[in-house]
């Protein structure tokens, strides 16, 4: 059994008709488009109008993307179990369709999180209009720094605003019919506060429109499909029904859309990569090179093998994700460490499961036509976007105290795939606190398992937390970011990321050979990651030689292989898209 999306033969169980209604027909619009016409458009840079008008033909963006209480039916909720295949699919046909439905997704965060209802009445009117969004809070000079952000909004005598300055790096802003705008609070000459990073009161966020005079489109800054754009504000007009937060609100509403929206990045790379491997298996087992297929070389089905065990993983984690945002509550707020492990870990792993195939059709991946060509780009920017990899490692340490001590016991938590609207991802509150999340104890889902590369994957855990309670980091390798992030920040990271698969295994009823698989490949990233820590030029003799104790070997089981690869091998005709 896999669970890999396969849009030939979609079966994936849906609480409702009119979600399947929609994946279906947006398959249909893609296979009906082909593969050469969409990697022209790919390669031409054509904005993807004819998608765009496909969604709002059928209402796509607005069932999707409009909270219950703003929608017409049931049939309108923010829902994540559908978000994330629709993630899957768009990331499964290019990276570019995705894009515009992932940066109305940021746009919209910050007008759903307000109290504003002006905006979110407007907001739903243009979803069903067919309408996108955008998120404007990047800066040239500052990136993501939003303590240093530029925008300003300066208070007129008539209780208007004026607002000025750049944006850069934003999503959709050639068409966006709401840009949701993060700034600053200036005095009544227009001078911006300094920065500051205690004094949130002088945030703010509000709306504007690319269709008005004082909104400059200055260039995009990107050379793709995607319209990535740097635009300028010249004393654009604000009334009180364009701001949609100030002060901490609009700080907390920057820091919540960004841990709902980057989860979105893993399901894009899940996507790519399973559209890259059924190319990949395709065009192997069909070659024959020095009297031999492709796929009959040893080399070749381990590649093949830890690529599709490394999906499958990938996969099982960003599902299991969902279930703890869809049920997260202020009491229970877990899925603040499980989304930015998605962000940083599924994309990462996703250029891993790139590098696996593509070593293995070499010269073929480079070909024009391929889908793979797109992929390999492609699968780049994915790490790099809504905040770098050391970032979310940063993010994720925050948590590792509450991971290992002090659990608590919270109700398992099935698979959620019911009708719901997700109302808490836009009622979060304060984006602080996040050492003081309680977690429950993440040994009783490996309990469930008497596997061998489980076991020793347990006791690479166990040597960890040896060196964490006998080899404690001092507090200058505490301060020393490249020893806690790369070194400490990607040990832990895996940890939490096989927690979740292996949670989620019989949920899914991955059998015991491909899951014993899975952590085949996981002993050995974390002994990668161990002998990283080893060659920091901080490391202490002792912790050193807990390193050494963690680099361990997988079990060996020639005949387990052997029943995976013939899972692998039979996908070799599962899924041709058409030309």
């Amino acid at each position: 059994m896999t669970i890999l999306l396969n849009p030939k033969q979609h079966d994936r169980y849906y609480p409702d008709d009119r979600s399947r209604e929609i994946m279906l027909k947006t398959i249909e619009f893609f296979e009906d488009k082909g593969k050469a016409k969409i990697k022209e458009d790919d390669h031409k840079k054509v904005w993807y109008a004819d998608f765009l008008e496909f969604q709002k033909e059928n209402n796509i963006f607005a069932e999707l993307l409009t909270p219950t209480p703003y929608g017409e039916d049931e049939n309108y909720r923010w829902d994540t179990w559908r978000i994330c295949e629709f993630n899957e699919i768009l990331g499964f046909y290019g990276l570019g369709y995705w894009y515009t439905w992932q940066v109305s997704i940021l746009g919209l965060g910050p007008i759903w999180m307000s109290k504003n209802e002006v905006a979110k009445k407007k907001a739903a009117q243009l979803l069903k209009e067919g309408a996108i969004f955008a998120f404007g809070l990047s800066e040239r000079a500052h990136g993501a720094d939003i303590y240093a952000t530029e925008m300003s909004l300066t208070l007129q005598e008539d209780e208007t605003y004026k607002a000025n300055g750049e944006k850069y790096y934003i999503g959709n802003g050639n068409e966006a019919e709401m840009v949701s705008i993060f700034g600053k609070l200036a005095d009544m000459e227009g001078n911006i506060p300094p920065y500051d990073m205690k004094n949130k009161d002088q945030y703010v966020f509000f709306i504007a429109n690319y269709k008005h005079k004082n909104y400059e489109l200055i260039k995009n800054v990107c050379d793709s499909q995607n319209y990535v754009a740097n635009f300028a504000l010249h004393d654009y007009p604000i009334t009180h029904d364009d701001i949609l937060s100030m002060g901490e609100d609009a700080w907390n509403a920057s820091l919540n859309t960004v841990n709902v929206g980057k989860y979105n990045l893993g399901w894009a790379s899940i996507g790519i990569c399973t559209h890259a491997f059924y190319e990949a298996i395709h065009h192997a087992a069909h070659r024959r090179l020095y009297n031999m297929y492709v796929t009959d070389f040893q080399h070749v089905k381990q590649n093949f093998v830890d690529a599709y065990t490394r999906l499958t993983a990938m996969k099982l984690f960003g599902l299991r994700t969902a279930d703890y945002m869809r049920v997260a509550s202020k009491k229970d707020r877990r899925y603040l460490l499980y989304a930015p492990v998605m962000k940083m870990k599924t994309t990462t792993q996703g250029e891993e499961v790139i590098n696996l195939l593509w070593d293995v059709i070499a010269a073929k991946g480079f070909e024009k036509d391929m889908y793979f060509e797109s992929a390999a780009r492609d699968i780049r920017a994915l790490p790099k976007l809504e905040g770098t990899v050391h970032v979310n490692i940063a993010l994720i340490l925050k948590f590792m105290l509450s991971f290992f001590m002090n659990h608590k016991n919270y109700e398992e938590v099935p698979r959620q795939d019911q009708i719901s609207n997700d109302d808490f991802l836009f009622d979060q509150g304060p984006a602080r606190g996040l050492g003081g999340v309680r977690l429950h104890n993440w040994k009783h889902a490996f309990e469930k398992y008497d596997l061998p590369n489980v076991k020793i994957f347990l006791e690479e855990i166990e040597l960890f937390n040896l060196l964490g309670t006998t080899a404690t980091p001092s507090l200058e390798q505490q301060n020393d970011m490249d020893f806690m992030i790369s070194g400490i920040g990607e040990i832990f990271a895996l940890i939490v990321y096989a927690h979740l698969i292996i949670e989620n295994a019989p949920i899914y009823n991955i059998d015991d050979d491909t899951l014993d698989q899975i952590f085949d490949f996981l002993i050995r990233d974390f002994s990668k990651y161990a002998l990283n820590l080893y060659h920091k030029p901080g490391t202490t003799p002792k912790q050193m030689e807990l390193c050494l104790k963690m680099i361990k070997k997988p079990n060996v089981d020639e005949e387990r292989f052997k029943r995976v690869w013939s899972i692998v091998h039979n996908l070799k005709d599962a899924y041709e898209m058409n030309p």
